[in-house]
């Protein structure tokens, strides 16, 4: 771990990058929220950097990179108008709404990292200081007040791509979880990276499952995007420009596939007849149940009645009747949680117990079309009476490849899911090295990290 947090990068160059002028991208267009997008309102930014091995120049990084991945960020942005665009915030009445005019654009930071960042360290998967990699991702710019129209304007979208001098680049990309869920925004990484890799877009227009925007399909007859919007009108957008994290560190940790196959022998060695088992619930009961169990390694004085709450996101698209499709951009993800004591889950079955809980969670509620949004009109009130509470959750999903975004310089070597340092989730996704296997990402005081560690560490060694 870095003793002390490095310089800044310093700031080589700053643009905006607009949609080329097209039929659409001339024409202004809006899109409502919808009941999945009001609860992100407040949400703070997400943060994502993906590392490449690629040593150059700076001289070829500005002349030849920097220009490829502006003109292919451009181009990408023709079929993502949303995110080149804004989100328009009431000041007075009216509902929310993402507006795109013509000629709105997105920020980029063109950035050279100082010599203080050291690529091998940031690349790999021990601990590092959960500050050091906030110098590669942009901050979103001030949302703007427009008294006449009565609304605030809020970027959606910004780019940095930093230089390693001799190492590699830096892709670090921030938006707003309201414009979209993380099956969303992986789409348009993917699909920016290959028009940058390929060298256009109209072969990928042709080819690609393009963004589908139309919000018809999602059916809302409770009036549950107004319901949503009536309680989050009621609180001030926060600034999020504070990105000190010092009594953090992040660290990465590998399940191999051997690991999850023999997790999920043991689960069924101790309950046959489980009604729902799968790679992500024994991966997140078992993160789940070796953090609550590292607990008293730490001191921490827990009431073993006390509750532990986990939460995760269930993508919706499928589920709805009639379903939507897969390339549907936008939030359209169902809020799930469950619950058990500290000291149910810290002792010898608890590891079964969190199994049991998400696995029913699962097969009762996300898996039947008729039970996934029973109850949807609660989910702010029910999730908001968790803050300060024992909670953990999941960011991201072992379906998500976030190493499949080569633009030209072969997969990333390294993906890091900056902003959980703010929600104290983990971050999860298919393993870079190891086929079947997981990459779990965690930030937390060094005390809890060193606990974990040890505690992850000794559940996996089961003959």
């Amino acid at each position: 771990m870095a003793a002390s947090t490095p310089k800044a990068a310093s700031i080589l160059d700053y643009c905006r990058v607009a949609p080329p002028s097209t039929t659409d991208s001339s024409t202004e267009q809006r899109l409502p929220l919808s009941f999945f997008d009001m609860p992100w309102l407040h949400f703070h930014p997400v943060h994502r950097v993906l590392l490449y091995q690629f040593p150059c120049s700076k001289s070829s990084f500005l002349q030849t990179i920097v220009p490829t991945l502006k003109n292919s960020l451009a181009h990408t942005l023709q079929h993502y108008l949303p995110l080149a665009g804004n989100l328009l915030y009431p000041l007075e009445s009216g509902m929310p709404e993402f507006c795109y005019f013509p000629g709105d654009s997105v920020s980029v930071t063109i950035a050279e990292s100082s010599q203080a960042y050291d690529f091998d360290h940031l690349t790999g998967n021990g601990y590092k200081d959960a500050n050091e990699f906030y110098p590669f991702v942009p901050d979103l710019p001030e949302p703007r007040i427009n008294s006449e129209s009565g609304f605030k304007i809020i970027s959606l979208l910004a780019i940095q791509i930093t230089l390693f001098p001799d190492s590699g680049i830096c892709i670090g990309i921030s938006n707003y979880h309201v414009v979209g869920d993380a099956s969303s925004t992986t789409g348009f990484i993917r699909f920016w990276s290959s028009v940058a890799r390929l060298g256009g877009d109209e072969v990928l227009a042709q080819n690609y499952s393009l963004p589908f925007f139309e919000r018809s399909g999602i059916k809302d007859p409770s009036g549950i995007a107004n319901i949503f919007w009536n309680q989050m009108k009621i609180y001030k957008r926060k600034s999020h420009r504070s990105n000190s994290h010092a009594d953090k560190v992040r660290a990465t940790y590998i399940l191999h596939k051997d690991d999850i196959q023999k997790l999920k022998i043991l689960a069924l060695s101790k309950n046959p007849a489980l009604l729902y088992l799968s790679t992500y619930t024994v991966t997140t009961a078992y993160v789940w149940t070796c953090l609550v169990k590292s607990a008293a390694s730490t001191g921490e004085e827990v009431d073993p009645n006390e509750a532990e709450h986990f939460t995760f996101a269930a993508d919706a698209r499928p589920r709805l009747n009639p379903p939507l499709p897969v390339n549907y951009f936008g939030n359209c993800v169902a809020f799930m949680r469950t619950e058990s004591t500290h000291h149910q889950l810290k002792g010898n079955d608890g590891f079964l117990t969190a199994v049991e809980l998400i696995g029913d969670v699962i097969s009762k509620k996300v898996n039947k079309s008729d039970e996934i949004l029973r109850g949807a009109e609660s989910w702010l009130t029910e999730f908001s009476a968790l803050i300060g509470k024992r909670l953990f959750g999941v960011a991201g999903s072992p379906k998500f490849d976030a190493y499949d975004a080569d633009f030209g310089w072969g997969e990333p070597k390294k993906f890091e899911s900056v902003s959980i340092d703010a929600d104290g989730s983990m971050s999860l996704c298919k393993s870079r090295e190891f086929e079947g296997g997981l990459e779990i990402g965690l930030s937390l005081a060094k005390a809890k990290m060193d606990a974990f560690a040890a505690t992850f560490s000794d559940g996996l060694k089961i003959e």
